[in-house]
């Protein structure tokens, strides 16, 4: 909404947001203040303030600072009412050093910003906040469990004798079955005694967050799925990083405007680094971390499994680049190809007839996976769609089709 397009008689909000007040303020079509007021942030203030702005002209739109922390009440208020609403960002600090901070200056700043069409960005979705939820609660539950399996085996080595050589041929998971099931209390030394317990105690703790973390994973295949069903049938995309992802590009709408903004915003844009006759690019240390790395793991899954990343590697390795240039190669083809699903809308190749048709032609799970040059339970995943390899899918329904 800019000055120009700005109709007759209707106003712009502003938003400033803290934690237990927010401050609003209203412009009219040409940018003249009008009024601003402080209101508690619960569900009679949201209602004031936005009839506060309504009292000086029709609202059609209100910029909100943080419409995903402190502005998401007033978001899903102002939503409700039918009321346009922007994310405006923090104002730069020139601005700030010549007019100086406060709560009315920056409500007023925000309105001015969407008048201007500055802030021209949509307010982040509660989808996403969802998803950001579950993403945090997994991602902390994985960096627990991998310190209670280093302490499993930290402990180990300083254990005593009959413990560290009971357990020494033991790893990762059947280390912690062996353990988790262990009874300390039928060995009489109490050193033993207590360290073998301190062992079933970490074991336990390293099953209860493998649990959580499945479900939370599950949870968020669901959540992506009806976020953006195209996203999770890219090779190597799993439930983890299409999280990432979609929270990367729902926290940053407005960095969405093109590809090559999406792979600065991953970290993944190619950053010059030549000097003399040599001229190369490295890997950016910049953008969101999170969806960088969410990149790598893709680009890894692919070299390991993909046909065509692992062609695309060896062509590469024998021109004489290094693999942390191959990576770099791969992330922004990555970004490239991620940029499309999340923008584009595309639908998720369907699955729903494999099965009939496979069962229709009376053919065995075995067969069709002796055909398909693959395992029984890949078949039965991509089938079902719980763990599907899409491109599976395609060569396995063409196969069906004339089998």
């Amino acid at each position: 909404m800019t000055v120009t397009a700005a109709a007759a008689g209707t106003v712009t909000g502003g938003v400033d947001t803290h934690a237990d007040t927010i401050h609003v303020a209203a412009v009219d079509q040409v940018g003249r203040e009008l009024g601003d007021r402080e209101f508690g942030t619960t569900p009679d203030g949201y209602r004031a303030a936005l009839a506060f702005l309504a009292t000086f002209g029709t609202l059609v739109v209100i910029g909100i600072e943080g419409t995903s922390s402190y502005g998401a009440g007033l978001t899903r208020a102002a939503q409700a009412a039918g009321i346009e609403v922007r994310e405006v960002t923090r104002p730069d600090r020139a601005r700030r050093r010549m007019r100086g901070k406060s709560d009315p200056l920056d409500a007023y700043q925000a309105a001015h910003a969407v008048l201007a069409g500055r802030a021209d960005a949509a307010a982040k979705t509660e989808q996403v906040e969802a998803i950001r939820a579950l993403h945090i609660v997994r991602r902390s539950a994985v960096k627990a469990r991998t310190a209670a399996m280093n302490q499993i085996h930290h402990m180990l080595i300083t254990a005593p004798v009959v413990l560290r050589e009971k357990y020494r041929p033991l790893r990762d998971q059947p280390l912690v079955d062996a353990l988790a099931g262990c009874r300390p209390a039928h060995h009489r030394d109490s050193i033993v005694r207590a360290v073998l317990t301190a062992l079933k105690a970490l074991a336990q703790r390293h099953r209860f967050l493998s649990r959580q973390v499945a479900e939370l994973d599950q949870q968020l295949k669901d959540l992506t799925r009806a976020a953006n069903p195209h996203l999770l049938s890219l090779r190597g995309v799993g439930p983890a990083t299409a999280a990432q992802l979609l929270v990367t590009a729902g926290a940053n709408p407005d960095r969405l405007r093109s590809e090559s903004s999406f792979a600065a915003l991953c970290g993944a844009a190619p950053v010059p680094a030549s000097s003399g006759k040599t001229t190369r690019y490295r890997l950016s240390r910049g953008g969101d971390r999170a969806a960088n790395h969410a990149l790598h793991t893709i680009a890894l899954v692919r070299m390991t499994c993909d046909p065509r990343t692992r062609d695309y590697v060896r062509a590469h390795r024998a021109k004489g680049r290094d693999t942390a240039e191959i990576l770099r190669r791969l992330k922004r083809a990555l970004a490239r190809e991620i940029f499309r699903s999340l923008t584009q809308g595309q639908a998720a190749p369907e699955l729903a007839d494999l099965r009939p048709t496979r069962q229709a032609k009376n053919i065995t799970l075995a067969a069709a996976a002796q055909a398909m040059n693959t395992y029984i339970t890949k078949i039965t995943r991509t089938e079902l769609g719980t763990f599907p390899d899409y491109e599976l899918a395609h060569r396995y329904r063409a196969w069906l089709n004339t089998a």
